[in-house]
């Protein structure tokens, strides 16, 4: 990553109490400076997963049907 962020960790915990009793052993094992935290009220996708390819020839398809069709 460039720029002002070293390192960044995505920890899933099932409540702030679980975060913050994990916040409190990560800082108490490693000398820390400038921590930001960001939450996530909610999942929308649980994957990173690229589509499949009949996905992706799926979607072109239809793009050439589009293109095709505003001609």
């Amino acid at each position: 990553m460039a720029g002002d962020i070293d390192y960044m960790l995505r920890v899933v915990v099932a409540n702030m109490a679980a975060y913050d009793e994990f916040y409190k052993r990560l800082i108490s094992i490693t000398p820390l400076r400038n921590v930001v935290s960001r939450f996530a009220m909610e999942r929308i996708k649980a994957t990173t997963a690229l589509p499949f390819p009949d996905q992706v020839e799926q979607a072109a398809r239809k793009s050439r049907i589009a293109e095709a069709a505003a001609i």
